[in-house]
């Protein structure tokens, strides 16, 4: 087997949870580019359908689909378009995520929960609706939770982000271990600091100087450096031996913080 079929998703489909978003994004692209055909699912209907139409510049079917994330009904009718329109469905994409740098002490109950509402429950509904349709298909497939350095060990100024990630890695590693034997892969991507909608506002100048000091490459990470992993997870011919793997995508974050 070349290369070139070791990384094909010729004749797949993926599902991208968030995809309306920079990184998600462009993870949808490079998943394109490797032959699969894309759903992107977002909270914001003109996200993703702008996302969708850049895969359908790429030539692949691609449709967008409003999902919140953190409503099974709303997972189970954005599965159910899928099936109808693009016929199938073997990857998962788990991004949609929100943050906040409130101080411990000030966090409300209410953005406690919707934090874990979109970082953890949504990976949590998405596995069960989407997991559940690889599985009764019997032909396997691969789900990508996307997780982040804050799952640990834990920094400043992300509480409920950070719990809701180390969630997010238990999820990974127990629906691994549930759904090896019916081939249905599952594993997690875990980002350093890649600039976003949703850190933007918590990267004042001192945060920017104390994050790049614990990061040995001295620089942010882009969003296109997310790509070799994601098509690497995607593909069953590439990783067909991997499930439960928490990979690191960081520029070496971990290894300034242990």
């Amino acid at each position: 087997m070349d290369t070139t079929d070791l990384f094909s998703l010729s004749g797949k489909v993926a599902a991208v949870v968030g995809g309306g978003g920079v990184l998600a994004g462009e993870m949808a692209l490079g998943l394109a580019r490797a032959g699969a055909d894309i759903a992107i699912l977002d909270f914001n209907p003109a996200a993703a359908e702008a996302r969708a139409a850049s895969v359908r510049e790429l030539g692949r079917r691609a449709i967008g689909v409003l999902a919140d994330a953190s409503k099974k009904a709303d997972l189970q009718a954005a599965l159910d378009r899928i099936l109808a329109e693009l016929g199938r469905i073997d990857i998962l994409i788990n991004a949609a995520g929100i943050n906040s740098g409130t101080p411990f002490f000030e966090i409300g109950e209410d953005e406690f929960q919707r934090i874990l509402d979109v970082d953890l429950k949504s990976v949590f509904l998405a596995c069960q609706v989407f997991g559940k349709a690889m599985v009764d298909a019997g032909q396997g497939g691969s789900i990508i939770n996307i997780s982040s350095v804050s799952s640990g060990p834990p920094l400043s100024k992300v509480f409920t982000y950070g719990v809701a990630k180390g969630g997010v890695n238990q999820i990974t590693q127990f629906l691994a271990r549930e759904w090896a034997p019916n081939r249905v892969r599952v594993n997690a991507i875990v980002p350093g600091f890649f600039p976003a909608e949703q850190n933007r506002k918590l990267l004042t100048p001192e945060r920017t100087a104390a994050i790049l000091s614990h990061t040995p490459m001295g620089r942010f990470g882009e969003a296109r450096e997310l790509v070799g992993a994601t098509v690497f997870l995607a593909s069953e011919p590439a990783s067909s031996f991997v499930t439960g793997a928490i990979l690191r995508v960081d520029g070496g974050f971990l290894a300034m913080t242990i």
